[in-house]
């Protein structure tokens, strides 16, 4: 698997996260979190679609630690 590859796989895992996170009722900060995780994903695809695939893979990896953050608070992990 190379790089891109890697990244395209990672922000799809980072989608089905969102998609399970939303389905919590959520405050306010919460929801910041979620907006903050998804802008990072936008970054990600724009940065892949540059071909600079280290910055695309920095965005998507921060994005998910973002969202773990809040899985860990509601024992989704």
């Amino acid at each position: 698997m190379n790089e891109k590859e890697r990244v395209e796989i990672d922000i799809k895992k980072l989608e089905e996260s969102i998609d399970e996170i939303e389905d919590i009722n959520l405050d306010k900060n919460e929801i910041q979190i979620i907006e903050k995780a998804k802008q990072y994903k936008t970054d990600s695809i724009y940065y892949l679609k540059k071909e600079d695939e280290f910055t695309s893979f920095g965005c998507i990896t921060y994005a998910h630690g973002l969202l773990d953050a809040l899985k860990l608070k509601y024992e989704l992990i």
